[in-house]
């Protein structure tokens, strides 16, 4: 008699099964296969500024950092934070109690969804989004429940109505990224508002991802949502070195918020990474007191890099969407007779020399982005101006 046999268990957590490799591995694998200029994955070309560069130095040498540093992050970091969030934003908190450093903002992500969420709860996040929400909230059990920032008058923007229609007793808490990580949308002070008024008549918790705080151009303001009324106890705030001071590879990242959030957020960080970064968080405690001069030439040079490369994306034809912040432009590839963003950027390097990234992989709604490609300017202006050559081509063809 055959004997029965049970198909095998896939290996992989169903939660994870729908991820598969990230989109950025395989695009910036796809730019070293092909030598193309690598304008998908947002890291910048140079390094940060070398008195910060110098710190973390000083500290390995000095033996500060190279065992294991706090749990909570080092002292001097944790002050640095609750200073730079007091000074720029008149929002107060308490070294001890109220901080907590991270392996970068992705870890910070992960530790806050793993932390605030039971299984079957609901969490609205604005699509498109950064691909690791989706697997963060999955992880942790929840479901996802997208909001589509959609174009509208040259940028992407979010529809308020849908937002609270979108809310229902099963949810647990809003995820917020401003300024916005694939559209480079900054929500204005009208829309957090709103924003925060949901949240406080319905009682939900708050994650925002304010990463690209020190990145946004033209006098557009950016607005921490904790500041706003009935906000600083419900709002878990992330934010983030390497974006500001251009030392992404060092992964320091950051959790501002009410002792109660923090105190969740390290129960789930602990069992993550445990501590990280040791040298290198002394060094953003120097960065983050640098002078207001240094953040405004950043920014500044940040904002030529999005017009040059702007210019140059118009001119090969693209429909290029409005970036106030990040240092991310999408753009709209239907004026160049193309519809399949994951098609048209697969095939870009060999097309043009480029790589960047299709912002269908962001979202739940795969149709809605689909004509949709993200490009970073945080390179070089010279790598910048050789990749609008390049991308003229596809003008000629």
């Amino acid at each position: 008699m055959a004997r029965m046999t049970s198909m095998p268990r896939p290996l992989l957590n169903r939660r994870l099964a729908e991820f598969g490799t990230t989109i950025f591995a395989e695009m910036s694998a796809l730019a070293l296969s092909t030598g193309s200029i690598n304008l998908g994955q947002g890291f910048p070309d140079t390094d940060g500024p070398e008195e910060v560069r110098e710190a973390a130095v000083r500290a390995l040498r000095d033996g500060r950092g190279n065992q294991y540093p706090p749990g909570p992050g080092i002292p001097e970091l944790r002050t640095a934070i609750a200073a730079h969030q007091q000074r720029r934003y008149g929002l107060a908190y308490d070294p001890d109690t109220e901080v907590l450093v991270t392996a970068g903002a992705t870890e910070a992500i992960a530790a806050a969804l793993l932390g605030l969420l039971e299984p079957g709860d609901e969490v609205v996040a604005l699509e498109p989004y950064y691909d690791s929400y989706a697997a963060c909230i999955a992880m942790a059990g929840g479901r996802r429940v997208p909001v589509t920032l959609r174009p509208r008058e040259g940028a992407f923007r979010l529809d308020l109505d849908e937002l609270r229609a979108a809310v229902t007793d099963r949810t647990r808490l809003l995820l917020i990224n401003t300024p916005h990580n694939p559209t480079g949308t900054v929500l204005t002070r009208e829309e957090l508002t709103a924003i925060a008024a949901l949240a406080v008549e319905r009682d939900l918790l708050v994650v925002t991802d304010e990463v690209y705080e020190h990145l946004v151009f033209d006098d557009v303001e950016h607005v921490p949502l904790a500041s706003l009324p009935g906000m600083r106890e419900r709002t878990v705030t992330i934010g983030s070195a390497g974006k500001t001071f251009s030392f992404t590879g060092w992964k320091v990242g950051w959790v501002t918020a009410a002792p109660g959030l923090v105190a969740a957020v390290r129960s789930a960080k602990q069992f993550l990474t445990y501590v990280s970064s040791g040298p290198f968080q002394y060094a953003v405690a120097e960065a983050l007191a640098l002078p207001e001069s240094y953040f405004t030439a950043f920014r500044e040079d940040m904002r030529a890099k999005r017009d040059l490369l702007a210019a140059g994306l118009a001119e090969a034809g693209f429909e290029v969407f409005r970036t106030a912040g990040t240092y991310f432009i999408t753009t709209d590839i239907r004026p160049l007779g193309e519809s399949d963003g994951i098609a048209f950027c697969r095939a870009l390097p060999e097309r043009a020399g480029v790589v960047a990234i299709p912002n269908a992989v962001f979202y739940d709604h795969r149709e809605a982005g689909a004509p949709f490609v993200r490009f970073a300017f945080c390179k070089r202006l010279e790598v910048l101006e050789e990749a609008a050559r390049r991308l003229a081509k596809l003008r000629e063809r």
